[in-house]
């Protein structure tokens, strides 16, 4: 680790290149995504600006400042497994049989973001070729390891060519909570493009703006291996740019609410007239208004305020308080650095993953433990950070110990 990792300001518009405006600020934060080892204790992780901008024209949202993305999934050891919980495996069960049953004529599907492969092995029947493509190298060693095939790369036009050679055209590319995570969106559109066959689909899922913000469930979400933060409206600019066409979309229920995007290379949009009402709910309220974040900047801020007196009068009104979070998510490590919470005021965090335990948590180092944790205190608080699971996190967690106390976000 040395002082030589950095941040570029990210000054035009990712689909544009027209100029972009500040709207929101958080501070300084190291990567999400990321947790520490114990032999890494000693060292300080890079950490850089989190801010988001905005091009009003285009729809697009991203952050101002945007750091080397083969060092953001490789300079420490990646953590995050689809197949990590059952939320997630139902979620992409549905997703798996949603895609085969409405694009039952693929021969060759690839998913971009492939992780484990949990979702991209579901559609290796009836010998369809499939391949997983993941810019993490443990995560495709795992992958391979369970037989599916799977390369490391950080997808982009040249990938897109190498694909097409080995293997040829595709007519199922997918890329979940993938796509927002490219340095270089348009790039990675246009990388589709090429891959895909010429009756392909392109169905991508991407946290959802305006559920964040019509939920508040906001800071949490933003974070710097997120970098465009979709719409609609920025989804069907973006695709237009790369020469596809937004076919059909849907709001699905994860992440606290996603786009299930669905675009092809050509062909009459039967949909239309439903995109187009979305864009305008969408500018109805206010997600391409400069003067929408600059109050919401300050509703931020005052709740965290709000947030941080309620919690430490529990601290001083019970001064033998122990608190544990539950759920060491990208989305915690955001939400634990906005709020100034570390080591000193959680106990630890506990996590059902054990690629994640024994690890700490990014500049708050809180420790990360199983929920066995909870048997060893009385009347524990439990602060849920991974709320998108929550109702099957507490129903574990009081199985443990039904004493526990739940304190919200």
């Amino acid at each position: 680790m040395n002082s030589l990792y950095s941040s570029q300001l990210l000054s035009e518009c990712l689909i544009t290149q027209n100029p972009v405006s500040k709207i929101l600020d958080f501070g300084q934060h190291s990567y999400a995504d990321t947790f520490i080892a114990e032999n890494q204790l000693h060292l300080s992780e890079p950490v850089f600006p989190l801010q988001l901008f905005l091009n009003s024209e285009s729809g697009s949202i991203q952050l101002g400042f945007v750091s080397n993305d083969d060092e953001r999934y490789n300079l420490y050891e990646y953590s995050y497994t689809s197949s990590n919980s059952k939320v997630s495996r139902n979620h992409w069960d549905e997703f798996a049989s949603f895609a085969i049953n409405k694009y039952a004529d693929y021969n060759f599907a690839v998913e971009i973001g492939s992780n484990d492969g949990y979702l991209i092995k579901q559609f290796a029947k009836n010998n369809k070729k499939i391949l997983g493509v993941d810019c993490s190298k443990q995560m495709c060693d795992l992958a391979n390891a369970n037989d599916v095939n799977s390369i490391q790369r950080v997808f982009g036009l040249s990938v897109a060519k190498e694909i097409e050679e080995a293997y040829g055209k595709a007519d199922i590319i997918m890329a979940n909570n993938v796509f927002n995570h490219s340095n270089n969106p348009l790039d990675f559109a246009k990388a589709v493009a090429h891959l895909l066959s010429k009756d392909g689909v392109f169905i991508f899922e991407v946290p959802y703006w305006l559920c964040m913000v019509e939920s508040n469930r906001f800071v949490d979400m933003v974070y710097h291996e997120h970098i465009s933060y979709f719409t609609v409206k920025s989804c069907v600019n973006l695709l237009k740019a790369a020469g596809l066409t937004m076919v059909d979309y849907q709001i699905v229920d994860y992440h606290g609410g996603s786009l299930r995007v669905e675009a092809k290379l050509a062909g009459n949009n039967q949909n239309e007239q439903k995109i187009l009402e979305a864009i305008e709910k969408e500018t109805a309220a206010g997600l391409f208004d400069l003067n929408f974040y600059t109050k919401f900047q300050k509703k931020l801020e005052l709740d965290r305020a709000n947030w941080l007196q309620n919690f430490y009068d529990l601290l001083k009104n019970d001064p033998g308080a122990v608190v544990i979070g539950v759920g060491a998510a990208a989305k915690a490590n955001t939400w634990l650095n906005w709020h100034r919470l570390d080591k000193t005021l959680l106990h630890c965090i506990t996590d059902a993953s054990k690629s994640k335990q024994g690890k700490y948590t990014p500049l708050s180092r809180i420790p990360i433990a199983s929920d066995d944790e909870f048997a060893k205190h009385e009347r524990p608080y439990a602060l849920i950070l991974s709320w998108n699971i929550s109702t099957e996190l507490k129903q574990i967690l009081l199985k443990i110990n039904p004493n526990i106390r739940f304190i919200s976000q």
